[in-house]
């Protein structure tokens, strides 16, 4: 009896690891090499990046994820022979690039040195950047929708911002108008996921906008359901857990103007389509509208930045669909009370953050992050943005992204809020 209990325990086990070693297999000759960065593998050791403590390991994971973890080390050992090309380059950069995108056109590309700006305490600045919003998160007095639920709970489509790097142990969660063009480009450049005629691209202006954007350059969360199943979120944890994880953010207000100028004052057929025609029509009573965006700019029919306002506060907004990523709060894009994030940038300090980031994650060495733009909106511009906004919509708006202003220590911009 004893035997036959054994027997069968012995079938099921073999058979969990098969198919293990399977989906391990498919993930290896898939898209991209899968390196999982146990702590003996990461590109960096513990306590390199504030926020994450010396000494970690398995001890804390669930039994499943745990045998999970063990058996994709061990198929670490047999990729580790394969050799990586990208870590025997030193990327230079190329000339300054042909830009063929109407926006990258517009504002153009700032090539000045910003060494005489460096003097930032980064580490310290880390620190109190993630004090912050692990001090609000963990406030039960400041509430916003979806701060209480758990990783678990979290659907798996609000998961798609999440970009994983399995080569170099990288998670980065991108939001739209803070430098997530060329963020992405970099990390189609650390991934190896984009190949030009059969080579990975190299210098990340190199690779065309149109690519970079695609949803199939990148694996993120949400994708991993369609390739581990049931044990999809059982990786994920192990990956939050061992990963490097970070999210680039910006002043809410000024994402906001930056959405508009890119989306609604810049010929864009698709977001005319979809949001320009609506926004007129409700907000600005026009009819018998254009099909085209340049008829309509053609014929001076613009969305306003007042229409534009009038969208994002009217409750009808939601209900019909969630918002757009180019507005969508930074909360909800990036889950920062379920995710431990171990480095938070920002916009206002892009140059500083990215060189000290690169270097931490020990890839400065391959790639540089490429230049900003000239034309930046800037924090400055808020006020003649918001002039001619009813002082109501102001504090209706502000109340929509206060924890993104709360979260990441951006200051109550007292002076739109008030007479």
């Amino acid at each position: 009896m004893t035997k036959a209990r054994l027997l069968r325990l012995s079938v099921v086990l073999v058979s969990i690891f098969m198919i293990l070693l399977i989906i391990v297999y498919w993930d290896n000759v898939g898209t991209a090499h899968f390196y999982l960065h146990t702590s003996f593998s990461r590109p960096h050791s513990p306590g390199a990046i504030p926020g994450i403590t010396a000494g970690e390991d398995w001890e804390a994971l669930p039994d499943v994820d745990e045998f999970l973890a063990k058996l994709l080390s061990s198929n670490l050992k047999q990729n580790s022979s394969i050799p990586r090309k990208t870590e025997q380059l030193l990327v230079q950069g190329s000339s300054k690039p042909v830009v063929s995108n109407l926006e990258e056109n517009v504002r153009g590309y700032d090539w000045s040195t910003h060494n005489a700006r460096n003097s930032l305490d980064q580490e310290k600045l880390q620190i109190e950047r993630q004090r912050t919003l692990r001090e609000f998160c963990a406030n039960s007095s400041f509430a916003f929708p979806t701060k209480e639920r758990s990783f678990d709970d979290i659907p798996n489509y609000e998961l798609n911002h999440l970009i994983v790097d399995d080569r170099h142990g990288i998670i980065y969660c991108y939001v739209p108008k803070v430098a997530c063009t060329n963020w992405k480009r970099v990390m189609i450049v650390l991934s190896e996921s984009l190949l030009d005629q059969g080579v990975p691209y190299r210098n990340p202006l190199d690779i065309p906008r149109e690519h970079v954007h695609n949803t199939s350059t990148h694996l993120t969360f949400n994708k991993f359901w369609r390739r581990y199943g049931k044990f999809s979120r059982h990786l994920m944890k192990i990956k939050l857990k061992k990963y490097t994880k970070f999210l680039f953010v910006r002043d809410p207000f000024v994402r906001l103007i930056s959405a508009f100028r890119s989306k609604f004052e810049l010929e864009n057929e698709e977001f005319y389509r979809r949001f320009a025609i609506p926004m007129l029509k409700l907000y600005s009573n026009h009819t018998n509208l254009p099909t085209s965006v340049s008829e309509a700019f053609g014929a001076g029919l613009k969305v306003s930045f007042s229409d534009f306002i009038q969208y994002l506060l009217d409750p009808r907004t939601e209900k019909m669909a969630p918002f757009n990523e180019h507005w969508r709060q930074v909360y909800r894009l990036c889950h920062p009370c379920q995710i431990d994030y171990d480095f938070i940038g920002k916009l206002e300090t892009l140059d500083e953050d990215a060189a000290y980031l690169l270097q931490l994650l020990k890839v400065d060495r391959l790639l540089r992050f490429p230049p900003s733009y000239r034309n930046r909106t800037a924090s400055s511009w808020e006020d003649d943005w918001f002039a001619k906004i009813p002082l109501a919509w102001r504090q209706q708006l502000y109340k929509l992204y206060e924890a993104d202003f709360v979260l990441f220590g951006y200051p109550k911009p007292e002076n739109l809020l008030k007479d």
